[in-house]
């Protein structure tokens, strides 16, 4: 799994959490430095204009990290435009990584009708949609913050519209009290706020701001991956200036307590996970690997990979809802795009089994990503048809999108894989996305694809894979992973041969 759905995640949610700048001023720019683990890898730069009926709020982020000793840079743009009293107008949110650029326009008539254009490698859809009933965006926050105050113990529900997302975030602010902040050397007194966000399939996740009392935002503090990730007000010197560098690779990885040889060939292998800190692990169970919970609080999760059903046809004709929502286009699955048809009608051929069919797509897509580029911004299936390059993502979104294209239900799963030659002597568990088919009707069976270990010569999805979520392939779907990472530690591995 690339380094940058931890990057998008912690940029989007100090998008979403940030309460804003305070001043009724015309115009105002604020500047904050982003640290992980204790190095300045970035900036964020604030600014509000405000002019005779509109508010126009641009939030810019920027983060550089390295990954193998390769830079990789993103960059994340959002501005939303309201009237005075908070009213959304429009919205634009511009996302770059390397040579790729993602951008998400939308404007909302008197209606409540949201007209959305997405653009990216010169691809372009439109939308609609209606806009959540009570959300804001940062002006109509701002406003709010401002009505509600800094009572301590004052608690209040805010629904944020995440251009980025295309939804709107739950979020319960609570108010503590004042405590003693060190911002880079100078010890201030400031109100603490958390800001508490429900993430759709990801649980919760908790940002800490310390304000001052006209509720102009000093600092940001933010777990991810099991990092502490802040964001601090400074000056225009500093934020810009140069960064640290730091080396995430091995926050991506979970050490195997032990080495696992020829994982291929086991019937099942039984995981047992830790939990650090009290983390609550929504682990799924599923026809690849059932979740058992112990009162000391490990868990078991026993991976046997599913026997696909043999002589089921496609494309799928069941009633099952959860089902037939895995055989829609999504805006990242876009199944059904003429070139996305084409290519998977190309790859199964002849074929009516749909085991066959769903194992001919998982050796095409291995064979077309002909170039594993690590510095792809997140593409679509559409894009991929194009491009041919990618990493585990661009993999798994391509197949997924080929399976429906066809009538196979697919979904895409995040979570870690074993990788035998990374991570010492023990190997390691990596973050990692790949695809689960449906096959068969009534009964069937969810069947793991995994065309980037089969490019890469590991032979595909099997008993080494732990999933930790599914979902359409959105990017919001690496939320889950993120809030995952750094959670859990693997203390006993049991690996169960075939006989």
């Amino acid at each position: 799994m690339r380094i940058r759905y931890l990057l998008c995640a912690f940029l989007t949610l100090v998008a979403a959490g940030s309460l804003g700048i305070a001043s009724d001023n015309k115009g105002e720019t604020e500047y904050f430095a982003v640290f992980m683990e204790g190095k300045k890898v970035g900036h964020s730069v604030e600014t509000r204009l405000a002019e005779q009926t509109t508010i126009t709020t641009t939030t810019k982020i920027s983060i550089t990290i390295t990954r193998l000793n390769t830079p990789i840079t993103m960059n994340i743009v959002e501005t939303c435009v309201e009237t005075a009293d908070g009213k959304p107008l429009s919205f634009e949110s511009v996302q770059e990584l390397s040579a790729m650029t993602v951008k998400v326009a939308g404007t909302i008539d008197k209606s409540g009708t949201v007209s959305v254009t997405a653009t990216s490698m010169g691809t372009e859809q439109k939308s609609s949609l209606q806009w959540p009933e009570g959300a804001v965006m940062a002006e109509g926050l701002r406003l709010l913050n401002l009505q509600k105050g800094l009572k301590e113990g004052s608690k209040y529900i805010a629904k944020i519209f995440e251009p980025s997302m295309m939804q709107a975030i739950e979020a319960q602010i609570e108010v503590g009290s004042k405590t003693n902040v060190d911002l880079l050397g100078r010890v201030v007194a400031l109100t603490e706020v958390t800001t508490t966000m429900n993430l759709p399939g990801a649980g919760t996740i908790a940002t800490t701001t310390y304000v001052d009392d006209e509720l102009h935002v000093q600092k940001t503090v933010m777990p991810l991956a099991g990092m502490q990730v802040e964001m601090v007000a400074c000056t225009k010197e500093f934020a810009l200036g140069k960064n640290d560098v730091l080396e995430l690779i091995e926050k991506l990885f979970v050490p195997s307590p032990q080495p696992l040889d020829d994982v291929g060939s086991a019937k099942s292998i039984v995981y047992h996970l830790v939990p650090t800190q009290g983390a609550d692990l929504p682990i799924p169970s599923n026809d690849n690997q059932k979740v058992q919970r112990l009162k000391d609080g490990t868990i078991l999760v026993t991976v046997a990979p599913a026997d696909a059903p043999q002589g089921a046809k496609f494309p799928y004709k069941g009633t099952e809802q959860a089902i037939l929502e895995a055989t829609k286009p999504t805006r990242f699955l876009q199944s059904d795009r003429k070139e996305v048809v084409d290519l998977a009608r190309g790859a199964v051929g002849d074929t009516r089994d749909a085991a066959e069919a769903a194992r001919k797509i998982e050796s095409f897509v291995a064979r077309y990503i002909d170039n594993r580029s690590l510095s792809v911004g997140y593409a679509s299936a559409a894009e991929i048809v194009v491009s041919k390059q990618g990493d585990c993502s661009e993999f798994a979104v391509l197949t997924a999108a080929m399976c429906r294209a066809v009538g196979i239900p697919a979904q895409v799963a995040t979570g870690v894989a074993y990788v035998k030659d990374f991570g010492g002597p023990n190997g390691c568990f990596g973050g990692h996305a790949w695809v689960q088919a449906y096959i068969g009707g009534k009964p069937g069976k969810w069947v793991g694809l995994d065309a980037a270990f089969r490019s890469a010569g590991r032979g595909g999805y099997g008993p080494g894979h732990i999933t930790l979520a599914v979902g359409n392939g959105d990017p919001e779907g690496f939320f889950d992973l993120v809030n995952t990472l750094g959670q859990f530690k693997i203390s006993k591995v049991t690996v169960n041969r075939n006989k």
